[in-house]
């Protein structure tokens, strides 16, 4: 069986046939991860037995015509973030590295109810914070291309165990380009919703502001199908939305796609420019009217970011003492001394400069300077999309301003690390849907590039980049 042509469709579809069973095609993913997954580190546990289990029950229903649920024996893997009742659920942290999920996330219950099961959870950026997989405080996740480079950050394992067909699709989280980044880097499909589409419920907060749960492919019409399964307004998240099932489109011509002048400009790598050029010129063959914009504040976006991002992530870990949430240590003499062992030895590098810049720009004398300031950043940046998308139908960017790098490479340069997201975090400041479609590669280095539209229409997105990855396919 040929895992890498084995979609979320033909799995759905090959199952309803009886083409072979659910235990057949777990069997076959479970033994690829165990092959290839000591080299990856894309997971960090994987219970063989209840998940053959759960295989065997599918297979039972089926065989009793008890299943006709949409998703019914299909595989998931999950980003280490999101719960999962009775599993683990580390967030990449020592913090929470014996914390098991008393109750399953809403994406988790959705997908459940609609017949699929979890393969495992993936390895990921310590509480999501990273651009590259080499934050997660129990190994760096590799890049399944060429083992020297990262995978992209901070969902690092769900990219790579999509990459590498040991999951057909992946959920990941997504608050600068966490999802979007390691599928350029991967070669694959990452999909971010409207802020508000999908629940947040079950997923442990980095920037509450920001987050979003995206989700890993290897096409965009198998995205659709987990997207169709898992959105709309959950009463256990007050920011969820509904959003419409938009307009059914079977034609790119007469798209109209704007290019920022400020995304195709200094910083970014020629090699990756060269093959979205290339990759637009495609476009235009298809009858996509390509037009420059100007958008002049969106190189403020990883300044503004980097300062309401570590403001919402020092509030959201301040729940991490060692008494209600989070491991503690042995020995304590009193209240302060808690905190400052508990905090000092269970959180990484990452997080404790994040923590730390937060709680500086949130402080008295400051938040006006800082904060304010960058929610006022924030909100013009909304504004351009706006006003650009009066003229256009989506925004087209590269994803990463660089080629995948070699692992160790930026690791002790966290400025250059946080530049990976000048292209992406845009769409998250102003809570916009996007999506990165691999283009092509450079050598074995893999490029994407990305769509960005309009508030709301997801399912527009997807529609057209179903139609894009049709002819930009490497």
């Amino acid at each position: 069986m040929d895992l890498n042509f084995l979609s979320v469709k033909a799995i759905i579809q090959g199952l309803c046939k009886k083409d072979f069973t659910c235990e057949e095609i777990t069997k076959e993913y479970l033994n690829n991860i165990a092959k290839k997954d000591k080299e990856i580190n894309a997971f960090f546990n994987i219970d063989e037995k209840q998940v053959l289990s759960q295989a065997k029950e599918i297979d039972k229903n089926f065989s009793q015509k008890k299943n006709d649920l949409p998703l019914a024996g299909l595989p998931i893997a999950v980003k280490d973030n999101i719960l999962v009742k009775g599993q683990k659920c580390s967030a990449g942290s020592k913090m929470l590295e014996n914390y098991e999920a008393p109750y399953d996330a809403t994406v988790i219950k959705k997908v459940k109810q609609a017949g699929a099961f979890i393969l495992g959870k993936t390895n990921l950026d310590e509480f999501a914070c990273g651009s590259s997989g080499e934050h997660s405080a129990f190994s760096p996740c590799k890049n399944p291309n060429d083992l020297e480079f990262v995978a992209g950050g901070s969902s690092s394992g769900s990219a790579a165990a999509v990459a590498a067909d040991m999951t057909p699709v992946a959920f990941g989280s997504d608050t600068a380009g966490s999802v979007r980044l390691p599928a350029s880097f991967c070669g694959i499909v990452g999909f971010k919703p409207t802020y508000g589409a999908i629940s947040r419920f079950g997923l442990i907060a980095m920037a509450s502001s920001l987050d979003q749960i995206g989700i890993l492919a290897k096409k965009t019409e198998d995205i659709e199908i987990i997207f169709d399964a898992i959105r709309g307004k959950d009463e256990m998240d007050s920011t969820s939305i509904e959003v419409p099932t938009g307009e059914k489109i079977n034609s790119l011509n007469g798209l109209i796609v704007g290019l920022p002048k400020a995304c195709f400009s200094q910083g970014i790598d020629k090699q990756v420019l060269d093959i979205t050029y290339r990759a637009i010129e495609k476009l235009k063959i298809q009858g996509v009217n390509i037009k420059e914009i100007e958008m002049p504040n969106l190189e403020y976006g990883v300044a503004c970011y980097y300062i309401i991002m570590p403001a919402e992530l020092s509030s959201n870990l301040a729940r991490y003492d060692g008494i209600k949430y989070g491991s503690s240590e042995d020995g304590i003499k009193d209240l302060i001394d808690l905190y400052f062992q508990t905090r000092g030895r269970f959180f990484g590098k990452e997080i404790k400069r994040r923590i730390m810049l937060g709680t500086y720009v949130l402080s008295s004398g400051y938040y006006d300077a800082y904060y304010l300031r960058a929610l006022k950043v924030r909100t013009k940046i909304k504004m351009d999309f706006n006003e650009a998308f009066e003229k256009v139908d989506f925004v087209l960017t590269p994803t990463s301003p660089v080629l995948p790098f070699k692992l160790g490479q930026k690791i002790e340069d966290p400025l250059s690390l946080y530049m990976m997201d000048l292209l992406t975090v845009p769409a998250n400041l102003a809570g916009l849907p996007s999506i990165s479609l691999p283009v092509g590669k450079v050598g074995s280095l893999p490029v994407g590039v990305q769509i960005i539209a309009p508030a709301s229409e997801d399912k527009k997105l997807l529609a057209v980049a179903n139609l894009i990855e049709k002819i930009w396919t490497p």
